[in-house]
């Protein structure tokens, strides 16, 4: 046995299947780690098997699966996929007539980026944010850029947050006349970029006023304490004065009334005595009439003060200076149903006087006419025998 395999014919076989077997083994080993190929949906997308050095058939499957999208294989191995759709994503692999894996890829799917629909808020003077919605679903993971800048200005970066598609600007340049944002989106088919011009002016918004608070005071019944805090993104100095606007209204009323101060607390002193009311407040730029009106604070309920006793209250003036401008009488009890009764009761007596007006009118018209076509009917006769005795011979 050891004498055979020393032999020259035993030895040249050897050596012939070991050099025939090289290439796919080295083939083997360098085409072993997997990659992401990206193509565009509804497009054809061409998919080689790794760096095939020969021509040798070749086997393709889809997620370990030989069943594949609508497709076509190339004489040099390569696998063509013809218009493709979501399906067509997954793990590809290619293997030779024997079985043994050849190459793998991870194909997806998507869109190049398309032009976007940017908005921005401008919350107080030292900050901008700008968000943007895509006007195409691309299916592929982005990468955004953005910067603004003001007429004249170098861009400023705009710090982005990918995950909430928004960024920030941090002190521009505030009272320049145009502003220009821009924003370009990027992912593995390509890239866009949309522009923006802005008024920051015009878009000043400040937040909501915070810690609203509405409470009765005790022994006015017709009087309510509203106090707030300026919103914490606004900057606390002179410089940047806000101007306030409660509106309030008795629960089920359509009617607003409103105040307007630069001062918190206020007191609304017209209050209707023993109804809820529904009290906001809003903010704005007092120095920009160009801003804004902010949004407004959630809707608060109170009722005024009520005493609970069987007499009737009386209120004492507030200790203060100002008793002129508040009223401190007592608002008399109000019955809308007797009010209603009172208002159809007058009605229908004005419609009875109506109809009896309209019944003696028409009543005066056909006596009227009545005597007049009895009047009418004498003259007729005597008219009649007056031509009858003139033509009677004398």
């Amino acid at each position: 046995m050891p004498g055979l395999l020393s032999s020259p014919v035993c030895l040249t076989v050897i050596w012939f299947l070991s050099w025939s077997l090289r290439p796919s083994r080295a083939q083997i080993q360098t085409d072993e780690v997997s990659g992401v190929q990206y193509g565009r949906l509804g497009s054809n997308v061409t998919l080689a098997c790794g760096k095939l050095q020969t021509r040798i058939p070749v086997v393709w499957h889809l997620n370990q699966s030989s069943a594949l999208p609508w497709h076509k294989v190339t004489s040099d191995g390569s696998l063509v996929l013809l218009h493709t759709d979501h399906s067509a994503q997954g793990n590809y692999s290619c293997y030779d007539s024997q079985g043994l894996p050849l190459h793998s890829v991870k194909l997806r799917l998507g869109h190049p980026p398309g032009l976007l629909s940017i908005s921005c808020q401008v919350p107080n003077h030292t900050h901008v944010r700008c968000s943007w919605v895509d006007s195409v679903k691309t299916f592929l993971p982005a990468k955004y850029n953005a910067s603004l800048r003001g007429n004249g200005y170098a861009w400023m970066p705009c710090i982005v947050d990918v995950t909430r598609k928004h960024c920030d600007v941090y002190h521009p340049p505030f009272w320049e006349t145009i502003h220009t944002v821009r924003i370009t989106e990027t992912n593995f088919l390509g890239s866009e970029t949309t522009y923006g011009r802005l008024k920051l002016h015009e878009l000043l918004k400040p937040d909501p006023p915070e810690s609203v608070l509405v409470k009765e005071l005790e022994g006015y019944s017709k009087r309510l304490y509203v106090s707030w805090n300026s919103p914490s993104s606004w900057p606390l100095h002179d410089a940047f004065p806000l101007v306030f606007h409660i509106r309030y209204r008795p629960q089920g009323s359509m009617y607003w009334s409103e105040i307007y101060s630069d001062v918190s607390p206020v007191i609304i002193s017209d209050a209707l005595a023993g109804h809820l009311h529904q009290v906001q407040v809003r903010a704005r730029d007092e120095v920009n009439s160009d801003s804004q009106w902010s949004e407004w604070s959630p809707l608060l309920l109170v009722r005024p003060w009520e005493v609970h006793t069987t007499t009737e209250p009386t209120e004492e003036p507030l200790p203060d200076d100002d008793d002129d401008d508040y009223e401190t009488s007592t608002a008399k009890p109000h019955n809308p149903v007797a009010e209603d009764e009172g208002n159809l009761g007058l009605v229908i007596l004005l419609v009875l006087f109506s109809v009896v007006i309209l019944t003696t009118v028409l009543s005066l018209i056909f006596v009227v006419w009545v005597r007049q076509r009895r009047r009418d009917h004498l003259a007729i006769q005597e008219l009649a025998s007056m031509v009858k005795m003139k033509s009677m011979p004398i």
